[in-house]
């Protein structure tokens, strides 16, 4: 039999589990669906058309699985899986989860000609296709019992096949990678790493330790240490942490210094920006060669909307600064330490909103009499 050019998927479902649990084959191993382990090998091998037979409760988590432009029908409805079959061509049979590993020889997967499968399957649902053929190739996934014996061995897998494309992990045994993830040569995983996803990492990276990255584009020479970045993109050269948070919607630059305690949130920050420590950037635009002083707030919302902040090339907002949105800082100004700003601040002017500074003499001398703290 040739290989396949059309899979179908039965989605099994328990019924003595909870109602919130769903399929095995959308379980994750190592942070990826089952079903999408299965769908990358499956296109891979060149099957070019997929039927998931699944309950429409978890029709959005399936397709998922698979590429934006693939063509992937998902029912339960009986028809449309036998129209879906009315072709020579042969069909691949998933009757259960399973996920491809090429020493595993034939086993309960099969193929048959959609014309056979949908004689079989027009009056009764079964697995007893005499024209059958099984392929081998797939280990069979039962449990989460089987999932928990299975992650280990596939975790190293992946670790050994990126030591072999050039990649340094200080510790094989401390470091967790998503089937999906792509890492460039000469980066470096320390201990604690966790790459999820989506996400390609870039060359001579350092990521760790104890970070995660999640649906992200990492440049080359970047340093993520001891943070967590979200479904955003990262320039190269860029430091990141220790302690950082990078939620989803973000694209930072090149030559950025994300620093310990900084919180960046759907912001766009440009090239050579400097946000040091203890500070929250979020729904911001921020240009070029900005320095954000310690403890500076994007005050984003005001508990109904949010609104975006907008800082100009050259900027310098000094250390605890408020700058309540929607607000402009323009291009080359400043802003002094410890302001509160809720209007426009021109290029190159220096804006100051505090308090004047009042001492009162012998106050505290005062209030100590007053209170028997007197020696």
């Amino acid at each position: 039999m040739d290989f396949p050019q059309r899979a179908v998927f039965f989605l099994e479902e328990d019924s003595s589990l909870p109602a919130h649990s769903k399929p095995l084959m959308l379980e994750a191993v190592l942070f990826c669906p089952i079903l999408k382990w299965m769908s990358d090998k499956l296109l891979a091998d060149g099957v070019q058309r997929f039927f998931a037979v699944s309950s429409p409760r978890f029709a959005q988590e399936v397709r998922a699985c698979f590429p934006e432009d693939a063509d992937v029908t998902i029912s339960e409805q009986h028809s449309e899986l036998l129209d879906f079959l009315n072709t020579p061509d042969p069909v691949a049979v998933f009757v259960r989860a399973a996920l491809p590993m090429e020493e595993a020889g034939p086993g309960f997967i099969y193929g048959a000609a959609g014309y056979e499968l949908q004689a079989v399957w027009q009056e009764k649902m079964t697995n007893a296709v005499s024209a059958a053929e099984l392929i081998p190739g797939w280990v069979p996934v039962f449990s989460l019992e089987t999932v928990a014996e299975l992650e280990p061995l596939l975790r190293e897998r992946i670790v050994r096949r990126h030591i072999r494309a050039g990649v340094r992990v200080l510790d094989p045994n401390a470091v967790y990678i998503d089937p999906r993830v792509t890492i460039g040569r000469g980066t470096m995983l320390l201990p604690g790493t966790i790459l999820r996803g989506e996400t390609a990492v870039g060359c001579g990276c350092t990521i760790g330790p104890n970070a995660v990255v999640r649906d992200c584009v990492i440049g080359d020479e970047t340093e993520i240490n001891a943070s967590q970045v979200n479904e955003s993109t990262i320039g190269s050269r860029t430091h990141v942490g220790p302690f950082a948070y990078v939620r989803p919607g973000c694209a930072i630059g090149d030559d950025i210094k994300v620093g310990d305690f900084v919180e960046v949130k759907n912001s766009a920050i440009g090239d050579g920006t400097k946000i040091s420590h203890l500070t929250y950037v979020g729904d911001s635009d921020v240009g070029r060669k900005v320095n954000f002083g310690c403890g500076t707030v994007t005050t984003n919302y005001d508990g109904v909307k949010k609104y975006r902040c907008t800082i100009e090339d050259g900027a310098f907002i000094g250390c605890n600064t408020n700058l309540v949105a929607p607000v402009t800082v323009g291009a080359g100004s400043y802003i002094a330490a410890g302001a509160t700003i809720t209007k426009d601040v021109p290029a190159d002017a220096l804006a100051v909103a505090r308090a004047k500074q009042e001492n009162k003499e012998g106050w505290a001398k005062r209030r100590r009499k007053l209170y028997g703290q007197e020696h």
